[in-house]
């Protein structure tokens, strides 16, 4: 079975199998640096970014179907060659579907809290998510968070620090900053602050790693 999209000039991807991981060349016409957005939301910072950096492909991944289809609207309207979509679970994505060691940034902005303590384990970024990060991106390949949830940005910051060995902190660039969400703006008119971090993988030199390994 091909992969496929999902008609005619769609950017909804649809993958020949769910259990080999992806081939870039099937998704993109153009071999540049790929960046993947899980849980895009309404597409509102995604289909902005894509349109400012032509130069990088960009993957946005939704599970809710009508979120997909407005930021397929959205992606078409602007003519991104430079944009897919695919509707999969985001956890499942990044361990199963990533080719290792191929993406440039990940991009995780407002995740769903689960606020109650019991659901907290249903929580995308936790110590899993730092180890599946690693093998996805490239050597000096970033991870950008954004939440409005105090409490679930101490545990981003903290399941981070415990791989401060794979992990180092970096600041957000300004021109990423300020291209927010609809959900963001919505927060911050509240007087409700985003919360925001960056996680670069550490480059190994060969003279740090052990003799013999």
């Amino acid at each position: 079975m091909r992969p496929s999209t999902e008609g005619a000039g769609s950017l909804v991807f649809r993958p020949a199998s769910i259990v080999d991981r992806f081939r870039w060349e099937d998704l993109f016409a153009q071999s540049q640096p790929i960046e993947v957005e899980l849980g895009s939301g309404d597409g509102s910072f995604l289909a902005r970014w894509a349109e400012q950096n032509p130069g990088i492909n960009f993957l946005g991944v939704e599970r809710l179907l009508g979120r997909l289809k407005k930021l397929d609207r959205k992606g078409q309207r602007l003519q991104l060659r430079n944009l897919r979509l695919l509707r999969f679970e985001a956890s499942y994505l990044l361990e199963y579907l990533l080719p290792t060691r191929s993406v440039r940034a990940i991009h995780v902005y407002f995740p769903d809290p689960w606020p109650k303590r019991r659901h907290q384990c249903r929580r995308l970024i936790n110590e899993a998510f730092t180890r599946q990060a690693q093998a996805a991106l490239e050597p000096g390949g970033c991870v950008w968070l954004r939440t409005d949830d105090e409490d679930y940005f101490r545990q981003m910051t903290e399941v981070f620090a415990a791989a401060s060995d794979r992990f180092e902190p970096v600041e957000p660039p300004e021109s990423m900053i300020q291209v927010t969400t609809d959900f963001e703006r919505e927060f911050n008119a509240r007087g409700i602050p985003t919360r925001r971090a960056g996680y670069r993988v550490r480059i190994l030199h060969s003279s740090s790693v052990p003799a013999g390994s």
